[in-house]
């Protein structure tokens, strides 16, 4: 049975940036995932992620946001890798919709630069979209879109530079406090540890049994479409967006390579009872539902889609992450329920769990998303 320092359970998006950040604080680490680094079963994958300040959801994600833009530029610069592309992000909606009426909440507490945009001003600038009447359009130039894959595999390859040590293929049984430290349970045997950070995902809920987290999983699918010019290239200064609709919240990025076009729907999504057999196949109403997006407000692509892609939302009741250490074990924090929105904070989440664990306390701001709120139940 080995002995580590610290033992992070899940390497997906805040997993890998978390076996980064304890390894560049000197620590020994040993990350431990039951699929490949990279994989595509979990809620890390799907070519790319939006990032953006402006945050629609809750003003308090802004200083978290300032932060992660930061911890993605030193990434790139250690690493030589290109992993964030300030493309730009257009919000769509009804003026006074739950979109943009948020965006302009975050934005003036904070002091963000963001451009109104009527119908005729996107339709001049953004040929390839097409807004609703009865909407317009909020613009935050330094938004953009992450390579997710990239992201987790760059946070690996540096934590291994650091001497971390990954266990792919390896199911985690069980984690659980000891006296001086944690006892990790796998497939494959026993490892003990100072520390432990359970960053796992859709199956958060499965490992932390004991603190029965209020938390759903959903079934969520991307489409790729082929466009019929060049209007969605990052060249032709096509942002990434987000569009508020009465069917529900759309978004899309631009071009990334020859696969095209991806967009999706945010809200909504089945339910999923077992992680490890979500179905992978295609669903006609998903299918439905993003076409009609498409053909109403991305009216350059072509329909049907080209290829498409099955993720998993851990949603919490509240919508808002869980960043906390475990309440009857301080030697283990967690990260759960980021809720198809958590991507782009990875590297700050991290820190704030690192702090956690080695401090008792961060001075990232993460308070509003501890396991103490009165909204989650």
């Amino acid at each position: 049975m080995s002995h580590w320092q610290a033992i992070v359970v899940g390497v997906g998006g805040v997993g890998s940036a978390s076996l980064y950040e304890l390894s560049r604080r000197g620590l020994k680490v040993l990350g431990i995932d039951r699929f490949p680094v990279g994989h595509a079963r979990g809620s890390s994958h799907g070519q790319t992620r939006v990032i953006r300040q402006a945050y629609f959801e809750h003003p308090d994600y802004v200083p978290l946001a300032r932060i992660a833009f930061q911890r993605w530029r030193e990434l790139e610069k250690r690493s030589g890798n290109q992993l964030l592309r300030q493309a730009g992000l257009l919000q769509v909606g009804p003026s006074e919709g739950r979109v943009l009426k948020g965006v302009r909440r975050s934005a003036n507490q904070h002091g963000l630069e963001i451009e109104e945009l009527r119908r005729e001003q996107i339709a001049k600038r953004f040929p390839g979209l097409r807004v609703p009447k009865n909407s317009v359009g909020l613009h935050e130039s330094q938004a953009g879109y992450l390579l997710v894959e990239r992201c987790v595999e760059t946070h690996v390859s540096e934590a291994e530079k650091l001497s971390a040590v990954i266990h792919a293929d390896e199911t985690v049984r069980g984690v659980g406090p000891r006296k001086s430290g944690v006892e990790v349970i796998t497939d494959r045997g026993r490892y003990t540890a100072d520390m432990a950070i359970i960053t796992a995902g859709a199956w958060a809920r499965e490992l932390l049994k004991e603190l029965r987290l209020p938390l759903t999983v959903r079934r969520k699918a991307s489409f790729w479409f082929a466009p019929r010019d060049g209007s969605y290239r990052v060249e032709a200064t096509c942002p990434a967006f987000l569009f508020e609709t009465p069917e529900g919240f759309f978004y899309g990025l631009p071009q990334v390579d020859a696969t095209g076009v991806k967009v999706a729907e945010h809200t909504g999504g089945r339910t999923v009872v077992d992680p490890l057999n979500v179905d992978r196949d295609v669903d006609a109403e998903d299918v439905a539902r993003v076409e009609r997006f498409v053909r109403s407000c991305v009216p350059h692509l072509e329909t049907p889609y080209r290829e498409h892609a099955v993720c998993m939302y851990t949603m919490t009741s509240d919508e808002h992450f869980i960043i906390d250490r475990h309440p009857d074990a301080k030697q283990i924090a967690l990260a759960a329920g980021l809720s198809g929105h958590g991507f782009k904070f990875v590297g700050v989440l991290a820190a704030a769990l690192a702090d956690l664990l080695i401090d008792g306390k961060t001075d990232v701001p993460v308070e509003f998303l501890s396991l103490s709120r009165g909204s989650l139940s």
